[in-house]
């Protein structure tokens, strides 16, 4: 793959020799095996949201950093970007409230984010405060029932097969509604500002792994 359009694995690539590491020393730099780097250098493996927070975190940078195209680099007006997107290749994050798959993770500086995510919590108790972020966001009920709640206008349940399109710095949280266990549900989040995925990662906190 070309690195005019970035991959995680050139992006790595790039960082490793800038600083002049073999892969053997930026492995005990991260604490990441030498065979993982390896294959995630090669675009033949990704790596999970706990190892990309070590990552930033080893070395120092941002996670945005992961995922940030050369500034360096011209924009073109055609990019003819595609990304194939399966669970097994989305980024997971677990958090009291939801199951987060970060869907087709390859592809940098994107301006939706598409997620899919389980959602668990059955109370604004539980729930906590209300989220708020960047841009706009669909949610596109594809199993259960949720019920969902916004700053400005009255809770409304969503069944299988309904939707919701909002504004996304309008404070919101998705729950479960009675009768179900968990719901299912596709998230379209999107934002003119670059730092979308930023404002999203900042809202999970500490993971549950």
């Amino acid at each position: 793959m070309s690195d005019s359009h970035p991959t995680l694995g050139s992006v790595i690539r790039r960082i490793r020799f800038n600083n002049r590491w073999t892969l053997k020393e930026m492995s005990t730099k991260t604490g990441i095996p030498l065979s993982t780097l390896s294959k995630v250098e090669h675009d033949r493996l990704t790596l999970t949201y706990d190892k990309l927070q070590q990552l930033s975190r080893r070395l120092d940078i941002r996670m945005s950093d992961l995922f940030a195209e050369d500034a360096a680099q011209p924009q073109k007006q055609v990019m003819a970007r595609r990304s194939l997107g399966t669970l097994d290749s989305a980024f997971r994050v677990e958090t009291d409230n939801y199951d987060y798959h970060y869907m087709c993770p390859d592809l940098r500086r994107k301006r939706m984010i598409p997620i899919l995510a389980r959602i668990r919590a059955k109370s604004r108790e539980e729930f906590g405060a209300l989220v708020r972020h960047n841009g706009e966001e669909f949610i596109y009920v594809v199993e259960g029932k949720i019920d969902v709640h916004t700053e400005y206008y009255d809770p409304v349940t969503l069944k299988q097969g309904e939707s919701i399109y909002i504004d996304s710095t309008m404070g919101h949280a998705y729950l479960v509604a009675d009768g179900c266990d968990e719901a299912l549900v596709l998230a379209m989040c999107s934002s003119e500002q670059e730092n979308l995925m930023d404002s999203l990662m900042s809202l999970h906190g500490e993971p549950v792994l």
